[in-house]
């Protein structure tokens, strides 16, 4: 109990310490604030550019394994000579994987988009839009958030009918004063009736793919009004054929060798040669995506632990002042019986409390700025990231502390006394 009370001692000096010294102290945390402002606001960003990447991939789901001509691998060293040659997925080659498949999938789904696109309705237009074609199971390997109506049928998909499913952009600048279902639009000479309305994503600083610009029809109706491409290099857009996995099957290896083995049999390939198709995953692009951001945050930190740095000199320099401004205090507080711990916390203390304000004040900094309306990017500031802040402030304090701190608790009481 009175190690406890002299501690809290310590700390009601340091606390009355830095009230006498108002201004000094306010001008010491300042370095403090900067710099935790700059790191915390570093990783903030960088948070939320990785974040709104991340979303903009949400467009495919989970546990989806891909059949596509292009690998998802990244680096300097990719051979895309070796995969120049492959053909891409085709229909025919989408219903034979569909019959051959086992249980282990929850859905098969073909589409291709095509971007670039003019759509009307009356005396409105819409540009840049993507026309995406589609087959039934499409919602299960993909999201497909619809807002309003409903999504195709099956008897639609086989037949190929001329229906539409828009996202919030087109239906705005399409039909601006009702609902837009049952009405009619136009793309590419073709007439759609418009059955389903997707929910509006809004802006966003990197857009893969978007659904407010994205009109969604039936496979059977894209192949009639685009010849898919049979190299992937012009002539047409490419199809991609996704499976959707089972929750039974966490890492899909069952799918992807069923599924290896199911396209090896349906492309006629020897036991000896190479795939001519790639199994990709969606986890690919995060896992690099989380490379990336990592290298970044790297970099981040290193460029905003050179305003720590300079906070933390600012700090010590300020606790060296202090020292020598109360040696008379020290030796009259060692006079009277004080420990030397009692005398390190004192200004360990104050150094902490110092590094803590202007930390706690840098945070608030980018809290604010956070507030900030952002349309492409809005910024978010996690707990994590508060905590790191105060720890790091904590760790500065510490650090910029204990020099002085050790050597007042070590002065000689007489000549402390006597100093002036």
């Amino acid at each position: 109990m009175l190690t406890l009370r002299l501690t809290l001692e310590s700390f009601r000096f340091a606390l009355d310490a830095l009230k006498s010294n108002l201004l000094r102290t306010i001008l010491s945390l300042l370095g403090v604030t900067v710099g935790i402002f700059a790191i915390i606001a570093v990783f903030t960003v960088v948070d939320s550019l990785e974040a709104n990447i991340r979303s903009s991939l949400d467009f495919v789901g989970d546990k989806i394994i891909s059949v596509q001509k292009w690998p998802l691998e990244f680096g300097s060293d990719y051979p895309w000579w070796k995969y120049f040659n492959r053909p891409v997925p085709t229909p025919r080659e989408f219903q034979q994987l569909r019959k051959q498949l086992g249980p282990n999938n929850k859905g098969i789904a073909i589409f291709a988009a095509s971007g670039g696109n003019n759509l009307k309705s009356g005396s409105n237009s819409v540009s840049d839009c993507v026309l995406q074609g589609v087959s039934y199971d499409f919602r299960v390997v993909s999201n497909v958030p619809i807002k309003e109506g409903r999504y195709f049928t099956n008897q639609e998909m086989d037949a190929a009918r001329p229906v539409a499913i828009i996202g919030a952009t087109i239906a705005e600048n399409l039909f601006p004063n009702g609902s837009a279902l049952g009405k009619q639009l136009k793309a590419r000479g073709q007439t759609f009736t418009v059955i389903g309305v997707m929910e509006k994503e809004g802006k966003k600083l990197v857009t893969i793919s978007s659904n407010d610009a994205n009109c969604i029809i039936p496979f059977g109706m894209f192949t009639k009004m685009f010849a898919l491409s049979t190299t992937g290099f012009g002539g047409g857009p490419s199809a991609t054929i996704a499976v959707k996995g089972r929750d039974e099957d966490p890492g899909l290896l069952d799918l992807e060798y069923e599924m290896r083995g199911v396209m090896r049999n349906i492309r006629g390939l020897k036991p000896r040669e190479e795939d001519n198709f790639a199994l990709n995953r969606p986890e690919m692009i995060a896992a690099a995506v989380g490379k990336l951001f990592g290298v970044i945050g790297v970099v981040g930190a290193v460029i905003g632990s050179f305003a720590i740095l300079v906070g933390g000199f600012g700090i010590a320099n300020i606790m060296f002042v202090s020292v020598r401004e109360r040696t008379n205090i020290i030796g009259i507080q060692k006079s009277l019986g004080a420990k030397n711990f009692f005398i390190l916390f004192q200004f360990l203390f104050e150094a902490v409390c110092l590094c803590l304000i202007g930390g706690g004040a840098g945070i608030v900094l980018v809290w604010l700025v956070t507030l900030m309306p952002q349309d492409a990017l809005p910024l978010t500031m996690s707990a994590a990231r508060i905590i790191l802040g105060l720890l790091i402030s904590v760790g500065i304090g510490v650090i910029a502390g204990i020099v002085p701190a050790v050597m007042a608790a070590n002065l000689d009481p007489v000549i402390a006394i006597r100093a002036k």
